[in-house]
């Protein structure tokens, strides 16, 4: 498997599978390829991240089932006693390696911190789709936060570069062969400050265009957090609440 199909699936866990044991350097845990990985981005897709998002989403279902009337006050609050808990990732894999199964692993880890008889109601009503597609989802947010940041500062080096060599000559091109030279800045500013620049240096129109693609994908996937799932009765009980506590 060659490393850029370990590096996307990094953040696909369909394929995570094909990746572990595919190259001894990719293991769990550890799915992006470390010189093609940035601390920040690694963070996010890292399985503490995970498994802090996942009791996020517990303890905010848990409440919104409390202000319902569905589980009892007492019980929602004390899940909240694990806010600070830094999850044992080697304990919830050990625990999995009993369970077979890495929600179940990962509930087990939690009770050991709140008490079971706390913990009695985490999970009620719910399926781990919820849990894990809506992890996925906030991680995917929070990725695409990453590279709108990077993306917007090469909109503005692109953009003065285009400025610096938009009477910048070059050769010019017919049918793949060279033509006459040319020179000058022939497009304008449009619409929403699009360059175009003659000489081809570059394209800031079309990295534009991706970028506003990409936001709309980041606003569609925040939009859907916690909806994909019809019919389940968690949907029924906090859809609406969209687990407002979890940062994005």
């Amino acid at each position: 498997m060659s490393e850029l199909t370990q590096n996307v699936a990094s953040t696909c866990p369909i394929l995570q599978s094909e990746v572990k044991g595919a190259n001894p350097n990719v293991t769990k845990g550890n799915l992006m390829i470390p010189r093609y990985s940035r601390p920040d981005m690694v963070q996010i897709w890292s399985p503490e991240s995970k498994f802090r998002i996942w009791y996020e989403i517990e303890a905010h279902a848990c409440d919104a089932m409390a202000d319902l009337g569905v589980i009892p006050r007492e019980n929602a609050d004390a899940v909240w006693k694990a806010k600070d808990v830094e999850f044992d990732v080697a304990r919830i894999d050990e625990i999995e390696a009993v369970t077979k199964h890495d929600v179940i692993a990962f509930l087990t880890h939690l009770a050991e911190h709140v008490g079971s008889e706390e913990a009695r109601f985490v999970h009620q009503g719910m399926t781990s789709s919820d849990v894990l597609d809506t992890c996925f989802n906030i991680q995917l947010v929070r990725a695409t936060d990453i590279l709108l940041a990077d993306m917007d500062q090469l909109l503005a080096a692109l953009k003065r570069r285009a400025q610096e060599h938009k009477m910048t000559v070059r050769i010019g091109r017919s049918h793949g062969i060279h033509a006459e030279p040319l020179s000058g800045f022939v497009g304008e500013e449009v619409g929403e400050d699009v360059l175009f620049n003659a000489n081809g240096v570059v394209f800031v129109a079309r990295v534009q265009h991706g970028v506003r693609k990409l936001r709309r994908e980041r606003i569609f996937v925040e939009e859907r957090l916690g909806a994909r799932n019809e019919g389940l009765s968690l949907k029924q009980l906090v859809d609406a609440r969209s687990f407002p506590g979890v940062p994005l």
